[in-house]
């Protein structure tokens, strides 16, 4: 039985697509927007811009003074936040439903006006503080730049998921008041995002209110599209050993997956869950419980929308043992899921997690008004949200094995590993060495 949250959608005269889903339970209201801009739409020199712009959206526009967004939501009750991922970039707060008028003219104000407050000044300040984040999250963190290695090994220069969110800093450093300007008027205009409305309100007051504050923004030229980055599975085994001061040894495999929104990343990621979803899952059972070789084991699939996606497993070694048993046993296990496939048990299993997940998702209006701005803003179709389920379910044990043995192979993987600096090793690494 599919889910039945009410939607209703609008698009204003600016191209501005506005989804409403009333829910008077609770005297919350939750404003989620999604703009169609993340770092896959960076062209090489640009990098790191979207984030950029995560940060500077905060810093003040036309009407609104530096530090005054936070503050003046924070005064009404709200909890609010962004982020930028490889798709697209967010923004979202969720508050009590009288100050609805508050954050839809705030997000307006920033959406039409953001440049009056991007000055010299500004830039710089902000370039310093996307810096301090790159130390203090990549460089200065234990395993943080696992993830900026393994994309560099598992895509082609220049690819559009080559590159994290971040960015390089020798670009940020490079770019000019004028670049970044550009990069804004080219994405952040009303026909090149997703508005939802989530909560105590009538969907009627709600598109009124849509209309009221963001109606007169002009819409912007078509932005180009990002560059297709389609691409199969990886042709190979590309390797990045690193040597450094971290609390144990570590490896993660990383492995291309089919695009988001198909059958067969669903049943990809079903197959990632069976290897590393939960307690249950065979890596944990094998390396953590039954050979204690491993501290913990992790993964699943990380679902994209430019042609193709990705998946890791992790597996942190336990005190004493050799990293090169944990990656033995983690390619055995991969190598027999694609040979032997999944039990009807194990698939049950992991499909009434993913449904937990998704319920729980779903459960708050911030949760679903994200949700809702995902699947209308990269698929087109808010109503995913209610079949979301439907589609997981209908994933058979013979679809998980045929996606795990042409996408999830021991011979198609990228691969860093952390090993613990000791008295006979210099700190250093060894990237994209093939085999």
């Amino acid at each position: 039985m599919p889910l039945n949250y009410p939607l209703a959608e609008q698009t204003l005269d600016n191209g501005l697509r506005v989804v409403v889903s009333s829910d008077r339970n609770v005297p919350i209201v939750s404003v989620n927007l999604w703009y169609d801009v993340g770092s896959r739409h960076e062209p090489p020199g640009l990098t790191g811009f979207a984030h950029l712009f995560e940060h500077l959206m905060f810093q003040g526009s036309r009407n609104v003074e530096s530090g005054q967004h936070f503050s003046l939501l924070e005064s009404v009750g709200a909890s609010l936040n962004a982020s930028t991922f490889f798709d697209r970039t967010n923004y979202f707060e969720s508050l009590p439903s009288g100050g609805l008028d508050l954050a839809l003219w705030l997000e307006a104000d920033r959406m039409g006006y953001l440049l009056d407050a991007v000055n010299q000044e500004n830039l710089d300040n902000q370039r310093d503080v996307v810096k301090e984040e790159k130390r203090q999250s990549y460089d200065n963190r234990p395993y943080g730049d696992s993830y900026e290695r393994l994309v560099r090994l598992l895509f082609p220069e220049h690819h559009p998921y080559a590159h994290m969110t971040i960015g390089s800093m020798a670009d940020l450093d490079a770019a000019a008041v004028e670049d970044v300007h550009a990069f804004f008027r080219k994405y952040y205009g009303p026909n090149n995002a997703v508005l939802t409305i989530v909560g105590d309100v009538s969907e009627e007051d709600a598109f009124d209110a849509a209309k009221r504050y963001f109606g007169h923004l002009p819409a912007i030229p078509t932005p180009p599209p990002a560059p297709d980055g389609t691409v199969g599975p990886l042709d190979g085994v590309f390797r990045d050993d690193v040597v450094d001061d971290v609390p144990s040894d570590l490896i993660t495999m990383m492995f291309r997956l089919p695009v988001d929104g198909t059958p067969e990343l669903d049943a990809a990621a079903l197959a990632l869950d069976v290897l590393a979803g939960g307690q249950s899952g065979r890596l944990n059972r094998r390396l953590v419980r039954d050979e204690q070789i491993a501290q913990s084991v992790s993964g699943g699939a990380l679902p994209l929308i430019g042609g193709v996606s990705f998946g890791t497993l992790t597996g942190i070694a336990s005190e004493g043992i050799d990293l090169q048993q944990v990656e033995d046993a983690l390619v055995e296990e991969v190598e027999k899921l694609a040979k032997d496939g999944i039990t009807e048990d194990e698939l049950a299993t992991v499909q009434a997690q993913a449904e937990r997940d998704w319920l729980e998702q779903l459960a708050t209006c911030g949760g679903r008004a994200d949700e809702i701005s995902h699947h209308a803003l990269l698929f087109g179709d808010p109503n995913r949200i209610n079949t979301r389920i439907d589609d997981l379910r209908a994933v058979t044990a013979d679809q998980v094995q045929a996606a795990a043995s042409k996408w999830i192979r021991a011979g198609s993987r990228a691969q860093v590993t952390y090993r613990r600096q000791t008295d006979n090793a210099v700190a250093g690494t060894e990237a994209g060495e093939q085999e």
